[in-house]
């Protein structure tokens, strides 16, 4: 597709052509139509509400299948003989593959049709998630690669969902929208703990635990083929296709690096990034070496590990995921009506809010179990109020043509700087701080090396203030965006050619 030119919809696969018709193609179907059951975006209000659970419960279902290792962590360490760095690596293999191709799949998003983008991505992680739960004990490299063949699937659906929602909803239900499709987000990962843990303790054997979101990722795509409608780019926003025109990806990559208030909360979220991949992972062994430390568990010494530790933490994640989305969104909202910088505000404020209470957290696990407990469920909850507003700030400062690219862009950033490294350079701390295999060490060594996560939330709290400074300017500069470049005829040798406006004047 050529610089300039309008986005076409030319093919199903490769457009929304046989979903919903363009402007000129829909004039007279829209006349006939109530004006309150179908929105620009083509896409009737029922059904757009449909859609958005739909997405709900694959993300949720993403979450779920990420964080069902963590969940049986001690398990698979036991298994393998593996270290903490190597362990670590189960999630930075994930993140990495999961990162480095989601600009592709933004590139994808961005010109084809996404359904059927997310469809083949979401099968492709089916089948890999089911081919990992059998693998052999002699083979752990297997496992490490199967894992990251299942971020092909993921980058696919996390990258282009939100600009699906992004394209049904603007302002204010935009943002409800959203913090339901984000609530999937802890609901998921604590759902990943418990049910890995819970379905590994019954069969007695952790890998069961994979094998309950291969089945639930095919009812998915199901829904996606059957319910999903694709919408028209920038319509609901009264910027329909026809007039946003599809620049080089270079091009946009170079927008959005100018764009500073995406920038910022870009490495904003790359700290919310860190701080949760590390917790994800080692949260649960560091609670059980710290019970087997002060001798409320009994190590690890069979096929299977006592799993409490892993469902407790799992239920926080849920608990607190939910509370902080929605606590989140309501400070924003009320904080909207008195300032328009609202949004990284309440980020920063989350943030900072947070790295005390990690910090006690990690600190007091040695002394006592329920004030660690207790810890742990305000740090989440903070932590946990960035996640809607973030994709909000993201969607609002950048044009709608360039929205997966963004998406693509910032899980790339926030994922090669965050979570991607996190857990294998806390695994890494960790062996490099421990001086014997005894448990004393075996719990201090991550305790120490877990003091990290703290820190950097200070950090990201920084760069969310700094955005603070940007956001009226950037959200003003994307809302009344207008192609400098619009096509133009010029004639030459006697036919019309559509030509950029730059290259006919002076």
């Amino acid at each position: 597709m050529s610089r300039g030119e309008p986005m076409s919809d030319s093919a199903p696969f490769f457009s929304s052509d046989s979903e919903a018709e363009g402007p000129e193609d829909q004039g007279t179907a829209t006349a006939n139509q109530q004006p309150d059951e179908e929105s620009p975006s083509g896409v009737s209000r029922g059904r757009a509400l449909v859609i958005v659970f739909v997405l709900c419960y694959i993300n949720l279902l993403n979450y779920m299948d990420r964080f069902t290792v963590a969940g049986v962590l001690p398990d698979i360490e036991h298994y393998f003989g593996i270290s903490d760095t190597e362990s670590g690596l189960l999630q930075t293999v994930f993140i990495c593959s999961y990162m480095f191709l989601a600009p592709v799949f933004g590139y994808l998003g961005d010109r084809y049709n996404r359904k059927y983008i997310m469809s083949g991505g979401i099968t492709f992680w089916s089948l890999v998630t089911l081919a990992s739960s059998y693998t052999p004990k002699e083979h752990f490299w297997a496992l490490l690669l199967t894992r990251g063949l299942v971020g092909v699937g993921e980058a696919s659906y996390s990258t282009i969902a939100p600009t699906i929602i992004a394209d049904l909803y603007v302002k204010s239900k935009r943002t409800n929208m959203l913090s339901i499709f984000y609530f999937a987000i802890p609901v998921g990962s604590g759902l990943g703990y418990i049910v890995g843990s819970q379905v590994s303790s019954r069969a007695k054997d952790w890998h069961w635990a994979l094998r309950v979101t291969p089945g639930l990722g095919l009812i998915a795509v199901l829904l996606l083929l059957f319910v999903v409608k694709e919408p028209k780019r920038g319509a609901v926003e009264a910027r329909p296709e026809n007039r946003l025109h599809q620049t080089s990806w270079l091009a946009d990559l170079r927008d959005l690096s100018k764009n500073r208030s995406f920038m910022l909360s870009t490495f904003g979220f790359t700290a919310v990034a860190f701080v949760t991949g590390s917790l994800a992972l080692w949260a649960p062994t560091f609670l059980f070496r710290a019970a087997v430390f002060n001798g409320e568990r009994a190590p690890c010494m069979e096929a299977h590990c006592e799993s409490s530790d892993s469902l407790i933490f799992g239920a926080i994640t849920c608990v607190t995921g939910v509370l902080g989305v929605a606590s989140g969104v309501q400070v924003s909202r009320q904080l909207r009506k008195k300032t328009a910088r609202a949004d990284p505000l309440v980020c920063a404020a989350g943030l900072l809010l947070c790295a005390p209470f990690l910090y006690l957290a990690i600190m007091f696990a040695q002394a006592s179990t329920v004030a660690t407990y207790v810890f742990i469920f305000f740090g989440e909850t903070f932590l946990s109020m960035n996640w809607a507003i973030v994709a909000d700030i993201l969607l609002y400062v950048v044009v709608p043509t360039r929205r997966s690219t963004a998406e693509a862009l910032q899980i790339v950033v926030s994922h090669l700087l965050g979570d991607a490294g996190s857990p294998y350079l806390i695994g890494v701390i960790s062996d490099s701080l421990r001086k014997n295999d005894s448990f004393l060490w075996q719990f201090r060594s991550l305790q120490f090396s877990m003091l990290l996560c703290a820190f950097v939330a200070v950090v990201g709290g920084a760069f969310f203030l700094g955005t603070a400074v940007y956001i009226e300017r950037d959200r003003e500069r994307a809302e009344n965006y207008a192609p400098t470049d619009e096509p133009i005829v010029v004639p030459k040798s006697g036919r019309s050619t559509r030509v950029p406006v730059s290259s006919v004047l002076i």
